[in-house]
């Protein structure tokens, strides 16, 4: 609770700056909307511990942008998006040698992910320098991000109700066949990227984010299995925006 207590005060901290700017800075009514689409690597910070690989996946959807100031020569904004995205993770299953585990049966080394599809909403404090019109900018953004669960998808090539439990390193096997419990996952989410604007075309922004959730997919209760389950996500972003009122 504490935990979620600072990250809260650190948005209000930022959004409360936007706002002091608002009122001294150089006003701005600029929206924008547009696409985005990218690809994300994930993975679920278990306790206990469960190996993992990172889990690739698809993300993408609408963004929007309000810029409502110019401080000085920081450029002010919300944006937010809409997206699709595919998060989860991919066990890396390995004996006491660290290497892979080698399923009897098939010859092949066990493999085991589970996808989970969501629709994401990140709302960002945007904060950019460099050419406002024309031009490059850098820009810096970081916000709070909700998740609400679609569906999910195992991939395994053994038999779940049976694993080869003995001959692994990690005995965690109960996330393997648990249903996700926690529908609605929550976070905070920050990003670094690069935009080009031109007059006529729009703007073009290339970003690489990173969200830490602080929701659970299991429960983490003394009674439940995990004390923690929450997402892990590193994401590389291509967004397009025109604008509609400048």
């Amino acid at each position: 609770m504490n935990r979620i207590k600072q990250y809260a005060a650190t948005i209000l901290l930022m959004i409360t700056a936007l706002t002091a700017e608002a009122q001294i800075g150089q006003h701005r009514n600029d929206l924008s909307i547009g696409v985005n689409g990218g690809y994300m690597l994930s993975n679920i910070g278990f306790t206990p511990k469960v190996n993992q690989k990172m889990l690739g996946g698809i993300t993408g959807g609408v963004s929007f942008r309000y810029v409502c100031e110019k401080y000085f020569s920081t450029i002010c904004s919300v944006q937010a998006e809409v997206n699709y995205a595919q998060t989860g993770w991919k066990e890396d299953i390995l004996n006491l040698n660290d290497e892979p585990v080698i399923n009897p049966q098939t010859g092949m080394a066990e493999e085991y992910s589970r996808t989970i599809s969501y629709i994401q909403i990140p709302v960002f404090a945007h904060l950019a320098w460099g050419r406002e019109k024309q031009g490059f900018q850098f820009f810096f953004q970081a916000g709070p991000q909700f998740g609400i669960y679609l569906s999910d998808d195992v991939k395994a090539n053994f038999d779940l109700a049976t694993p080869n439990v003995d001959d692994r390193s990690n005995k965690n096997i109960a996330q393997e066949t648990m249903p996700i419990e926690n529908k609605f996952d929550y976070g905070i989410a920050a990003g670094l990227g690069m935009e080009y604007s031109h007059r006529k075309a729009g703007h073009f922004q290339i970003e690489g984010r990173y969200y830490y959730g602080l929701g659970n997919i299991y429960g983490d209760s003394k009674k439940d299995y995990f004390g923690k389950s929450n997402h892990g996500n590193i994401v590389v972003k291509l967004t397009y925006l025109i604008d509609l009122t400048h």
